[in-house]
């Protein structure tokens, strides 16, 4: 267990107004059989509570109070008993203090995979904000499976966490229900979890979606083709359905490509549809992992962007801006979506909420105007 950051405060405290000034280990205390001063603790066993209590003279029930903020002690004591902390090296055991009806101040995170940067920025927002308030985090994939997330999420349960962010797996297929979590509190964030009252935190996945191929289409572009991964995937869905929209507002055709998981798939699709006489002119990438797919074969093909095809995508990244030409893209808040979902779980927690029907969040988008679409700026212009 980590201290909470209250009592880490006090034990800096306790430590440098000299608190490692510990007692008599017979003072206040009978010699009874175990209790002397000639009772010793083996090196390999990890210290007690009662360890803790008889080095600093005070009974264990003063220790527990003291370390669960249950009820105050004197601030001699509490210097004692934190000093006695510190030189046997003392954590409390989070299974039993869960056993107790504790809080085991962990939070679980299940997220689809770190190699993408977006997942990644997310994690960090959470880690970062969990640690503001005092709370460790597990961390976890499911690798977009359905299974493996059910069997990370029953292991976070069984270590006892306070709650659980997760960004889901297949939308359709997830088996992730509001009974199956109990009264654990849980956020979901990026994608929603289906038919279940969870609080969740999304972006304007559609009218972002919708915006920037709008855009295409003010560049004169007629033959625009969408490159994602799984429909099955809400928030590829989502931005599928704003591309469409665009394209049926403008009378044009859509072509769509659901198979961007591996650069090889990419590139040979690319190949061929590039390679027809009505090949598009500009393309619509669904998130980061497409966008670098789809950036790469069109490199290896040797096509121009944007003279010979135009490139948009969803989701900005660290060098979206170094390529050659810098890309076009629907920045969402990546960080911000992390932040919010993991404040509102906390406040779920401390409140001990858990919700019938779950808030629903949406945070806005923004275009940011590169080179790769066609216009340009020297510099990027992003549209609110």
């Amino acid at each position: 267990m980590i201290f909470d950051g209250v009592l880490q405060h006090k034990l800096r405290e306790a430590c440098a107004a000299g608190a490692n000034q510990l007692p008599d280990s017979s003072k206040g205390q009978s010699a009874g059989p175990g209790k002397g001063p000639g009772r010793t603790r083996s090196a390999n066993r990890k210290p007690t509570m009662s360890d803790v209590a008889q080095l600093a003279g005070v009974g264990t029930m003063t220790v527990s109070r003291l370390l669960s903020g249950s009820a105050g002690v004197s601030e001699e004591t509490a210097r004692r008993v934190l000093a006695a902390v510190e030189k046997l090296k003392y954590r409390p055991n989070e299974i039993a203090r869960a056993f107790r009806g504790q809080r085991t101040r962990t939070i679980g995170l299940i997220i689809p995979y770190l190699y993408d940067s977006f997942f990644a920025n997310c994690a960090h927002a959470v880690t970062t904000v969990a640690k503001e308030h005092g709370y460790t985090v597990i961390i976890t994939t499911s690798n977009e499976d359905p299974n493996t997330e059910f069997a990370e999420a029953e292991q976070m349960l069984q270590r006892n966490v306070d709650g659980l962010v997760i960004i889901p797996s297949l939308y359709r297929q997830l088996r992730l229900t509001r009974n199956f979590f109990g009264r654990t509190p849980v956020v979901a964030f990026d994608r929603p979890i289906s038919d279940q009252p969870f609080d969740v935190v999304l972006v304007q996945n559609t009218a972002g979606a919708h915006r920037i191929v709008e855009h295409l289409i003010e560049h004169g572009h007629k033959r625009i083709a969408f490159m994602g991964l799984s429909r099955d995937l809400f928030t590829i869905n989502a931005r599928f359905l704003g591309y469409r929209r665009a394209l049926q507002d403008a009378g044009l055709q859509e072509e769509s490509f659901f198979g961007c998981a591996s650069r090889e798939d990419t590139a040979r699709t690319l190949d061929q549809m590039l390679g027809r006489g009505d090949a598009p002119t500009a393309i619509f990438t669904s998130n980061t992992l497409a966008t670098l797919y789809v950036l790469a074969s069109l490199q290896a093909l040797g096509a121009r962007i944007p003279s010979d095809v135009a490139l948009v995508g969803f989701d900005d990244f660290e060098l979206a801006d170094q390529t050659n030409p810098p890309l076009t893209v629907v920045r969402q808040p990546a960080q911000e979506m992390g932040r919010v979902a993991t404040n509102l779980l906390l406040d779920r927690i401390a409140r001990g909420e858990i919700p019938q029907t779950g808030n629903r969040i949406v945070l806005p988008v923004e275009i940011v105007l590169r080179r790769s679409c066609g216009c340009k700026h020297r510099t990027p212009t992003v549209i609110h």
